[in-house]
């Protein structure tokens, strides 16, 4: 769901430029951006199945698509909820691997049971990412600086920790339960006769709860509101009696949480807990929350957009892997048609708006 907040201090020009129509003149049902990210997704998806029918192979190639989807949307989601107050987070990696530190360590030298090390996890990823929208708010520094010297603390920080408390950089005792919720897929669910999807992996669970827990807070909160009047207008939101610093370590704090749960997906996707987790998580994280349709300068989020933006990325990836692309011609193709994507929207709202003038 998309909930956009427009600043007070909006040029009368730009405003005008983005009102929406008159009543009575509602924009075509094409120019949602949700809209165009599903056609694109399940367009390729057709595309690939017909270039290479393994493509469509539920549990060889869909299965670990949807696994890493899952785990990239949560990364993604991380992201979209600093972007929500106008922050970024260039940490969002090392968090992830924080937080699965943490996981590793409870399973191995604590003997925690499953459910417990992920919630040791959580706390550690919300502490983290607490601890850094504390030191936006009290030093005033730009979250780029921060965020950017936070990755290189913990980076150094988690090598130190897996040489002190490991062997092989890698915590190796797993839990009862994780090699099923690593292997399971809601196949092996079933209410009598009746089965789940082979390709979908239970690992999903977590994405779900994050997407509906974020979609409430945005949409139907009063806090959710609050972020996103944060990010549209600070100033404007602190003269509305909005506890501005407040919020920002909130988005900081959930941040870190839903970076944490990344990890510890990530870490259940592979079977390891080891520091190289969340080395590769920056760029999808903002890919999939930016293409989904969330504003860079804040105010504006899209949860459901977060998910599509992230799976058009993992379908893009695996559909051209399996056609023996290249690393280096897959990176031109992915990057040509993410530029399209990101394109889509505007030319979409462009040509929407001069049909509604020129019928006005």
């Amino acid at each position: 769901m998309t909930a956009p907040v427009v600043p007070p201090d909006t040029d009368t020009a730009d405003t005008a430029e983005a009102a929406p129509p008159r009543p009575g003149h509602r924009l075509p049902f094409w120019v949602n951006q949700r809209l165009g990210l599903l056609a694109l997704v399940v367009g390729l998806t057709a595309l690939f199945g017909v270039l290479q029918p393994t493509f469509l192979d539920a549990r060889l190639v869909l299965f670990p698509l949807l696994q890493d989807i899952s785990t990239l949307t949560v990364v993604a989601l991380a992201q979209m909820v600093a972007l929500s107050v106008g922050h970024m987070n260039l940490a969002v990696g090392r968090m992830a691997a924080f937080g699965a530190l943490f996981a590793g360590f409870g399973y191995d030298r604590l003997g925690l049971p499953l459910p417990l090390g992920l919630l040791l996890c959580l706390c550690a990823g919300a502490a983290i990412g607490m601890l850094t929208g504390w030191i936006i708010t009290r030093t005033g520094v730009s979250s780029f600086v921060v965020t950017l010297a936070m990755d290189f603390a913990l980076l150094g920080l988690i090598s130190l920790l897996y040489s002190a408390l490991t062997e092989n950089a890698a915590f190796t005792t797993k839990p009862s339960g994780l090699a099923e919720l690593r292997s399971y897929s809601l196949g092996d669910i079933c209410a009598g006769p009746v089965c789940g999807s082979p390709a979908v992996p239970q690992l999903a669970q977590f994405t779900v709860l994050a997407l509906l827990g974020l979609g409430f807070l945005y949409a139907a909160t009063r806090i959710g509101r609050e972020l996103l009047l944060t990010g549209a207008n600070p100033a404007a939101a602190e003269l509305s009696g909005i506890p501005t610093g407040r919020r920002v370590i909130l988005a900081h704090t959930l941040s870190g949480l839903l970076a944490a749960l990344a990890g510890f997906m990530a870490a259940v996707s592979t079977g390891t807990f080891r520091a190289s987790i969340g080395d590769d998580f920056m760029l999808p994280s903002f890919l999939g929350s930016v293409l989904g349709g969330t504003l860079l300068t804040g105010g504006v989020v899209s949860v459901l957009g977060t998910l599509l933006g992230t799976a058009l990325v993992g379908v893009i990836r695996k559909g051209l892997d399996l056609l023996g692309v290249g690393l280096e011609n897959l990176n031109i193709s992915l990057g040509c048609v993410l530029l399209l994507a990101l394109s889509a929207d505007r030319v979409r709202t462009v040509v929407s708006h001069r049909k509604v003038v020129r019928s006005t």
